[in-house]
């Protein structure tokens, strides 16, 4: 059954609770794994700390926002420039950590390309790479903005206000910290604004082909498009 549109009246009320727009700061940090050839990546995939492949994956969507095309994450640009493997590189950049609500699910993905790849090339698996891998990791500070929202015509000027890193924090870093495969910015509009359809929208924007400054449009065409409806 279809859901019915959501009226004016919705649109244009008061949040139930307010928006507080937050922004992110990230330490890094080397960790112990170290790869100089794709079967050390492969060790070290298994073994490393979650917050190591949330660096290589998630985090590389902050460090890099800034770049439309390439890979799309650290280990596939490693398997491209250091160890010549286009194929893998390929495989590798066609996660969509969107799919993920978890970061040993990622994990598993990340070990089955690897395993899958050597299995075919098992002479790839012990070739010196030209640069060795190092894994990091980030220990994230939150950092509280002045910025919040009490409606539709607030989110909208907090969202033109916070910088790419609110940005970052709240839309692509909040589907890991949420263990759902949403946005705080949904989340805040379908629990206090009962507006779930915008939510979804919302959610459906694509990280990889914008920059974050992109995304921070698409959002803002989004809740100006609902802002001029009320």
């Amino acid at each position: 059954m279809a859901t019915a549109p959501q009226t004016p009246a919705v649109r244009a009320r008061w949040a139930r609770s307010p928006f507080y727009f937050n922004s992110a700061s990230h330490l890094l940090r080397i960790g112990r794994e170290k790869a100089t050839c794709l079967q050390e990546l492969l060790e070290a995939v298994r073994t490393c700390p979650d917050a190591s492949i949330f660096q290589h994956t998630f985090q590389t969507l902050e460090e890099h926002h800034f770049i439309k095309e390439g890979f799309s994450n650290d280990f596939s640009h490693w398997a491209f420039a250091s160890c010549n493997e286009v194929e893998l590189a390929e495989r590798l950049s066609a996660i969509d950590v969107r799919e993920f609500i978890s970061i040993p699910t990622l994990r598993e993905r990340l070990v089955h390309l690897l395993e899958t790849h050597l299995q075919k090339n098992p002479r790839a698996a012990t070739r010196p790479a030209m640069e060795p891998f190092y894994l990091m990791a980030a220990d994230l500070v939150v950092i509280p903005t002045p910025y919040l929202a009490r409606n539709l015509e607030e989110f909208a000027e907090g969202l033109r206000k916070v910088s790419i890193h609110g940005i970052y924090y709240h839309f692509i870093d909040a589907r890991l910290r949420l263990k759902l495969n949403t946005n705080d910015f949904s989340v805040w509009l379908e629990q206090e604004l009962d507006m779930s359809q915008t939510g979804d929208r919302l959610n459906r924007i694509d990280i990889y082909t914008s920059t974050l400054e992109g995304v921070r449009r698409n959002i803002l065409k989004v809740i100006e498009g609902e802002i001029g409806r009320a």
